[in-house]
């Protein structure tokens, strides 16, 4: 088959798999059963069982990698939208999402370096909060295994997203700001997909956390690092 047309049948089936994900996911209510998530699993089910090349899924998936840039930007918009919450709770926010940015860090690399993890394994978990794209060039500037990096990344969202909610409400946590902030950083895009499904304020407290751990975990990265040598 065409390589061309081949990428294309795989996009229109990652967003056929993604579209029955979501109507399963409105009916159950599963926090597992996250969409993306889902979505991942069969796709990379499919491509194992089909026998074909990543390069040939590319040919199309480079699409969706492509809005995932205006998808983020897009998350200005709700934040916007509740701009008089974040002005009133600004100090707050500050203070939690520096927590929320060392806090991912330093247990990742302090339980790595505890087990006698090598030291470019070590450097590898540094970013695991941050979003896989933001992960990745972290890592890279660390001298780390960058794929090693992306693969906790997107296994932390998926965590966060499926057990972060359950686990805030068993921890008494009732806020709708606080549950979105911490989805955000602990969670990046997964745990901010999970926080709109819980309301507007959740999902742009959480659109904004991601975005400025992410920019705090490359900050801070080296620093992190270097407490661990």
């Amino acid at each position: 088959m065409n390589p061309d047309l081949a990428g294309a049948l795989w996009l229109v089936v990652t967003v056929a798999v993604y579209a029955l994900a979501r109507a399963m996911y409105a009916r159950v209510r599963v926090s597992l059963l996250n969409p993306a998530l889902v979505t991942i699993v069969v796709v990379i089910g499919l491509l194992r069982f089909s026998g074909a090349e990543w390069t040939t899924y590319y040919r199309g998936g480079h699409l969706i990698a492509y809005w995932l840039g205006p998808a983020v930007v897009a998350l200005g918009v709700p934040l916007a939208l509740q701009l008089a919450t974040v002005r009133r709770n600004v100090v707050d926010i500050a203070a939690a999402l520096v927590a929320g940015a060392l806090v991912g860090m330093l247990v990742a690399v302090g339980v790595a370096w505890l087990l006698g993890a090598p030291p470019v394994v070590v450097r590898s978990l540094v970013p695991r909060s941050a979003t896989s794209s933001i992960a990745i060039a972290i890592t890279t500037r660390l001298g780390g295994i960058p794929a090693l990096s992306a693969v906790v990344s997107i296994v932390t969202g998926a965590m966060g997203a499926g057990l972060g909610v359950a686990l805030l409400r068993l921890a008494g946590v009732r806020s709708a700001l606080a549950t979105g902030l911490a989805l955000g950083a602990a969670a990046h895009g997964f745990g901010t997909a999970r926080a709109a499904d819980e309301g507007d304020v959740e999902g742009a407290s959480a659109g904004m956390a991601m975005g400025v751990v992410g920019v705090l975990t490359a900050l801070l990265a080296p620093v992190v690092v270097a407490l661990v040598r």
